[in-house]
């Protein structure tokens, strides 16, 4: 299975990067920007696993699973990013669906961990807490759409993401609630090794993404009513 996953993270990198290239041989900015964001997320783990074996010294390794997922999730996106997001009425759905799932997925391993926040909540309370962190991660996502979109138009070039509305920010937390139900009701523990393996950064992510979380979303609608004072000033 390791094998598998390892073909699986290696031919959805090769694809994101191979639409990266499409992007750029287009001149499309938002394809390329996106292609850039997707690679370094999907190379995130490894280079997380070298930081921590180089400042603590610990050998720590997330295996293919994590990885693999990240790269299925942009590489979904960046097809949706090169028009299919356009012309297939469903990608939309099926990517926000993937996507949730994963951050749900990663938060409920380490609400069902053994260690640190794991040991001291119940699995009520983490299916709970799971379903409504990737719900707010959700409305913190529309909010980045939406200043993307009026960043672009107050310097006058096309933003880097797209916002298509209200009906669509709708359709989006329905499906990204779709995955994070989906990752509780199915029990998916997949990252719970990971997690217990740095049991404190895990906590430390969950703790301070939910912060984050908040205070970006404010800061965002903050910075929105600026610009468009600016613009209509």
């Amino acid at each position: 299975m390791t094998d598998v996953l390892q073909l699986v993270f290696v031919a959805f990198l090769a694809g994101i990067l191979g639409t990266t290239v499409l992007g750029a041989l287009s001149r499309d900015l938002q394809s390329v920007v996106n292609g850039i964001a997707s690679l370094v997320a999907a190379a995130t783990p490894t280079l997380a696993e070298l930081a921590i074996a180089s400042v603590g010294g610990a050998d720590v390794a997330f295996g293919p699973e994590l990885s693999s997922w990240i790269a299925v999730a942009g590489f979904l996106h960046m097809l949706g990013m090169l028009g299919w997001y356009d012309t297939v009425r469903w990608w939309d759905h099926l990517t926000h669906t993937v996507s949730a799932a994963l951050v749900a997925a990663l938060v409920y391993a380490s609400l069902q961990s053994r260690y640190g926040l794991g040991a001291h909540v119940t699995d009520a309370y983490a299916a709970v807490f799971t379903v409504l962190f990737t719900l707010g991660a959700g409305v913190f996502w529309e909010f980045v759409e939406l200043a993307a979109r009026e960043l672009g138009e107050y310097v006058d070039r096309p933003p880097v993401l797209e916002y298509y509305g209200l009906r669509d920010t709708v359709l989006d937390m329905a499906f990204n609630g779709v995955g994070a139900v989906a990752v509780v009701a199915f029990d998916v523990r997949t990252f719970v090794p990971i997690a217990e393996q740095v049991p404190r950064l895990a906590d430390a992510a969950v703790v301070g993404s939910t912060v984050l979380l908040f205070v970006g979303a404010v800061c965002l609608g903050v910075a929105l009513e600026a610009v468009r004072t600016a613009a209509t000033g």
